[in-house]
């Protein structure tokens, strides 16, 4: 299964219309990750890291170009179909958390099974299951404003993983965290990573990124490099008291 490419773009161009002018964010990106892979894409402001992670995402079709995802080709298909593809092969995680604030932890992490029409008591039982893998058994009733950041990020994460999708999306995961809180966030990834997820982190931290067993990085709306980390971060000790 390691060796099966789960994503495959060829040649994608995404062109956006700004008054008279044309951006050309990605200017023809060919990148293959493979089943059980931790990559960050890196890059400045404007390289097209985050078009790339949209079209990547499914949340954005490209100009031009190919992208099988999991064996399907998704660069030509309708809204509605990028919708479902996004509910079953793709778990987000995002650097603002989208929790819904009314909502418990629980009903936050059962919404994408709603989605997906799975029955009432086994979307329970599979939010709770996903809850106590990122280690909140005993937040499952708290709302997201009875959270600290960090366990308002492991609901997010939950709700990632809970349908068991192809792969996990984070962008800017640890954005919103303090230092202590990001490190226990990426440990948390770490985790999943090992129990054989996929991985795409979208950051521009190169600590974030050096977690990534493989960084690539883009610029001007091209692939600048695409590199094997020698020394990734595994994880690492929470230091409670910082100087």
């Amino acid at each position: 299964m390691h060796d099966q490419n789960l994503i495959s773009i060829l040649n994608i161009k995404k062109y956006y219309q700004v008054g008279s002018v044309v951006v050309k964010a990605l200017k023809g990106v060919d990148l293959t990750i493979k089943k059980n892979e931790y990559v960050a894409i890196m890059g400045p402001s404007g390289s097209g890291k985050s078009t790339l992670m949209n079209i990547l995402g499914c949340l954005d079709t490209p100009t031009e170009g190919t992208y099988i995802l999991n064996g399907t080709d998704v660069s030509k298909l309708s809204d509605d179909r990028l919708a479902e593809i996004r509910n079953k092969e793709i778990g987000f995680v995002f650097q603002t958390f989208n929790l819904l604030p009314r909502y418990t932890a629980l009903d936050n992490v059962m919404l994408p099974l709603i989605y997906a029409g799975i029955p009432k008591h086994e979307r329970i039982e599979m939010a709770k299951r996903a809850l106590g893998n990122v280690g909140l058994s005993d937040r499952m009733e708290h709302k997201p404003n009875e959270l600290s950041g960090g366990q308002r990020q492991r609901v997010a994460v939950a709700r990632a993983l809970v349908n068991n999708p192809s792969i996990i999306l984070a962008d800017e995961p640890t954005g919103n965290l303090d230092s202590k809180t990001s490190i226990d966030i990426m440990n948390l990834f770490e985790e999943i990573y090992e129990q054989g997820n996929t991985i795409i982190v979208v950051t521009h931290e190169e600590d974030i990124a050096r977690h990534a067993r493989r960084i690539v990085r883009l610029r001007d709306g091209l692939i600048e490099s695409d590199e094997v980390n020698p020394n990734p971060i595994l994880k690492q000790k929470v230091v409670l008291n910082e100087q």
